[in-house]
């Protein structure tokens, strides 16, 4: 299990994290979503090690990666697939991984199966190599140690539909056979199709979290009556959210029942009444990201 506790990081007077807190549990997707500049590549460098907290934790099964003697055995990580040797081959790559962690030297040839290389891609120089390519391997060096747990950031991109597909199984199986995976992409329908659980941060903080299912259903009622104005103000007295919706109505936070029974008293006819459809991630990206979209610097 990951577990993020109260995570801050400053660098000089700007905070880039604001306690930031949610865990990603084994037998899971977790998809860590947000714009650019939201502070997901700060938190997931912070979680492997690579860069120091201010303040709070950040701990795979309960240690932070930096105590662990050989980390690479607990949790896989892509963070960059262009951060490899150029002038060594994919093989070459993997097999001195095997060395440094102690692994026998079938591993590469299992990982190098598993993600689809071949032996004429895995023995050419990893400069040749394609995005897609270089992710593959970069994910065959995250499966190496055999861990429990996999930390990707963008791990489908340079990928065709087809690779894409393929990414999504293997997480898909991965996550089923009890591991734990935290994925950050923009590829918001992607997420939406594999995560079971959603973390969106805008600006170093957490703006939501849960599962998929709960984010991503939309209590409340949409409406169209002979007389939206009316409508609205009975709906707003009686404590309910209420919004136009672009091609006329209205959308509220009150139940289709509710807002039947406030239509009756109100005297107002209406004319169509249904149940707020299913939030789309992408749609529920926008609407809490809204104003905290900016250039990627420090994060």
């Amino acid at each position: 299990m990951i577990e993020i506790a109260h995570l801050t990081k400053r660098y000089g007077p700007a905070r880039v994290l604001d306690d930031v807190s949610f865990t990603a549990e084994p037998g899971r997707v977790t998809g860590f979503l947000g714009p650019n500049g939201a502070g997901k590549s700060t938190t997931l460098r912070v979680l492997c090690g690579l860069a120091t907290a201010s303040s709070g934790t950040a701990t795979v099964a309960g240690r932070r990666l930096r105590g662990v003697p050989n980390p690479g055995r607990t949790v896989g990580v892509l963070l960059d697939a262009s951060a490899q040797h150029a002038g060594r081959s994919g093989r070459e790559v993997l097999a001195l991984s095997t060395r440094l962690m102690g692994l026998p030297s079938s591993r590469v040839a299992a990982c190098l199966d598993r993600v689809g290389l071949t032996a004429a891609e895995a023995d050419s120089r990893t400069r040749t190599y394609s995005l897609g390519m270089r992710q593959r391997l970069g994910l065959a060096h995250a499966l190496l140690g055999e861990p429990q747990v996999l930390v990707l950031d963008e791990p489908a991109n340079g990928l065709d539909p087809t690779g894409i597909r393929w990414m999504r199984d293997l997480l898909r199986s991965f996550a089923d056979d009890g591991g734990t995976v935290l994925l950050s992409s923009h590829l918001l329908r992607e997420v939406e199709v594999i995560a079971d659980d959603l973390v969106l941060i805008g600006r170093g903080r957490v703006l939501a979290k849960g599962t998929a299912q709960d984010l991503l259903s939309a209590p409340g009622a949409e409406v169209r009556s002979l007389d939206d104005g009316t409508l609205a103000r009975t709906l707003i007295a009686g404590g309910n959210d209420v919004r136009p919706l672009a091609d006329g109505g209205l959308s509220t936070s009150a139940s289709a029942e509710d807002v039947g029974r406030h239509a009756l008293d109100a005297g107002v006819v209406l004319t169509e009444l249904r149940p707020t459809r299913t939030a789309g991630l992408e749609d529920l990206f926008f609407a809490l990201t809204a104003g905290s979209d900016r250039d990627e610097v420090t994060a």
